[in-house]
């Protein structure tokens, strides 16, 4: 007999399927439906393309989270984004520079559009799209529309950033998948903090040696897209850079997945094949496989990559020498991994290197000593 844990995924993918069923036909049954909405995702492009995509989802109604919520309202919330009802074959519309495009949803919802413009770009660093919904039409007398924002790097940029999230950016405990699925469903965009310095060590990165080169930063991830409004919310309530978000389907059964890998490296390769002058700072953590992901990815793009910060969550003495074997096998390429026990510890091999200003240092330790002294959330146990 196959092994159970070989087979839960095809298990769960035909209960999503099932669950999906049944909900629509209850809906056609009752005739109880509710609003419309296209949550669109922040993209990504240049002069010849701009890339982004989204969802078109029932509204579920959801309210603000706050910092003073109760664990159970975090645990409902965060049952509303999973159980999210999504528009199989919605059409939707994109407007960029009074021309038109037209995507249809795949069965899950998400829609893609490879937009070129037809007109010279204007100065923004963020471009925006209207996008409008054509099928199914609205119950309301209202059009059903949203404004997706894609990111085109400055003229200015010097290099780009691909950051992780989880255990990288945010503390996700992704090693303990009990821990981490407690920690997901019992807090929210308020309660969850950053790494200690992660504020001050981004925006020093997108600023740049030159303080003023607004390099961008990409953040591509193993979470599920269900919790991309969170993240969203969260960056910009710690004054986390902003970039796109390049996150799973939760139909894709994140805990069970046998290649995790497979979607980081796809992601990174169509950051880098999308903007070939720019060299890239490569961000993640010792937990899982980023610094594996990280060296392939090194060896396929020896020139592109400047520098691998590797933030060390584990002190289990094989993980450390096997990560002591993978700078070994990166310090040929003219690259280098860092082992960084904090983002002090980085941004000063940043500063060393010529990638952020040595006057920044101040404001990242200041940032660091900040979180530290803040209020922490309660211990989540398994």
């Amino acid at each position: 007999m196959r092994d159970w844990k070989s087979r839960l995924p095809t298990l769960l993918d035909r209960a999503d399927k099932l669950s999906d069923g049944v909900r629509a036909r209850l809906r056609t049954i009752t005739g109880f439906s509710n609003p419309l909405m296209i949550v669109p995702y922040l993209g990504c492009g240049s002069a010849e393309k701009l890339l982004f995509g989204g969802r078109v989802l029932a509204d579920e109604g959801f309210t603000p989270a706050t910092s003073a919520d109760h664990t159970w309202r975090n645990l409902i919330n965060m049952y509303r984004r999973f159980e999210s009802d999504e528009v199989p074959g919605a059409r939707v519309r994109a407007t960029f520079q009074g021309n038109h495009s037209e995507a249809t949803a795949d069965e899950e919802g998400y829609f893609h559009f490879a937009i070129q413009p037809m007109q010279r770009l204007d100065a923004n660093r963020w471009q925006n799209v209207e996008l409008e919904l054509l099928e199914p039409s609205s119950d309301t007398a209202s059009p059903v529309r949203a404004t997706a924002r894609v990111l085109v790097p400055s003229a200015a940029a010097r290099f780009g950033v691909i950051s992780d999230i989880d255990d990288t950016v945010i503390s996700s405990h992704v090693t303990n998948k009990l821990k981490m699925i407690l920690t997901v469903l019992l807090s929210n965009e308020h309660t969850r903090k950053p790494f200690e310095g992660v504020a001050g060590f981004y925006q020093a990165l997108q600023r740049g040696a030159g303080g003023g080169e607004d390099n961008p930063i990409f953040y591509v991830s193993n979470s599920a897209w269900n919790l991309y409004s969170l993240l969203v919310e969260f960056l910009k309530l710690q004054k986390i850079p902003l970039g796109p978000l390049l996150l799973r389907d939760f139909g894709d059964h994140l805990l069970f997945s046998k290649e995790p890998e497979h979607h980081k490296k796809k992601n990174i390769k169509i950051i880098l094949e999308s903007f070939p002058h720019l060299p890239f700072v490569l961000i993640g953590d010792s937990g899982e496989r980023d610094p594996e992901i990280y060296r392939d990815v090194v060896k396929e793009y020896p020139t592109r990559i400047r520098t691998v910060y590797i933030r060390s969550i584990s002190k289990q003495p094989k993980r450390l020498a096997a990560i002591d074997k993978l700078i070994e096998e990166i310090r040929p390429t003219g690259s280098q991994l860092v082992l960084a026990p904090d983002s002090e510890f980085a941004a000063a091999h940043a500063a060393a290197e010529g990638l952020i200003s040595t006057g920044l240092l101040k404001t990242v330790r200041a940032e660091k000593n900040k979180d530290q002294s803040a209020p922490t959330q309660p211990a989540i146990t398994p």
